[in-house]
Parts: C-alpha cells; sequence; structure tokens
C-alpha cells in the first residue's frame, strides 16, 4: 500500500496536534491564585466564639450538600431546624443563618465558587443578598 501525500497528512497531524494542545501550552504555570475568603463581617467580628454550624473544614468540602438537604428538609418535610453535631440548633435558611454571618457574598463565596468554575443555583430562587459594609 502507497501513501500519497504523505507530507500533507503529517502537516495537518502536525498541525491538528499544535492546535489541540495550545491551550494547554499556553496555560502552563498560570494556576490562578488560591481563594482566600473574607470572614471578617460585621456579625462574625461580634462573636464571642467564633463557631459556623459544622466544623470549617466539613464545611469546606460539604457545604452544597448540606444545603441541599436543608433545602429539601424544609421545603418537601417542613422541618426548619438543624442540630450540628454538637447539638447546637439552627435554622435551616440560606439567607437568615448562613448569610446572616456571611454577608459578603463577593469575598466569601463567589471567590471560591469562581475559582472553582461552579456556578450555584442558590440564587436562582433565592433573592442575592445586599453587600453590607464591613
Amino acid at each position: 500500500m502507497k501513501i500519497y501525500d504523505g507530507g500533507k497528512i503529517l502537516l495537518g497531524l502536525i498541525v491538528f496536534v499544535g492546535l489541540a494542545a495550545f491551550p494547554f501550552l499556553y496555560n502552563a504555570g498560570k494556576a490562578a491564585a488560591k481563594p482566600d475568603p473574607k470572614t471578617d463581617t460585621p456579625v462574625i467580628q461580634e462573636m464571642a466564639e467564633k463557631k459556623c454550624v459544622e466544623p470549617k473544614e466539613f464545611m469546606r468540602a460539604g457545604h452544597m450538600q448540606m444545603l441541599n438537604n436543608w433545602r429539601d428538609s424544609v421545603v418537601r418535610d417542613g422541618m426548619r431546624v438543624y442540630v450540628s453535631n454538637t447539638g447546637s440548633r439552627h435554622d435551616m435558611s440560606l439567607q437568615n443563618t448562613c448569610m446572616n454571618c456571611h454577608s459578603n457574598k463577593k469575598k466569601f463565596c463567589d471567590e471560591c465558587h469562581n475559582y472553582m468554575a461552579v456556578k450555584p443555583y442558590c440564587w436562582d430562587c433565592h433573592i442575592a443578598p445586599k453587600e453590607k459594609e464591613s
């Protein structure tokens, strides 16, 4: 079997591989800065003991699952009180519980969500909070 126009085929493959690899090569070594969510809101500053509904490690990894569970409990089951692992009780409310302390949505929520390239659908139903000055 004889390959005709082998040079053109080889050139086409080189161009294809170059175009396919360009985004990776262009962004090599340009990692985005790690987010540093700001928790210095007025409400948090006034707290004697700065504790969230669950420990920081749990909230970083599982807050979206927890919020989904809260939504299901409130909307489907009518349960409105969350009991944490430490036994403390909290209203299951994104706006009145979470956003009460974390009122700086741009510096707290959006910074991490943009870094991770996720678009949570919280604000499809909830009204986005007005930023409180710290």
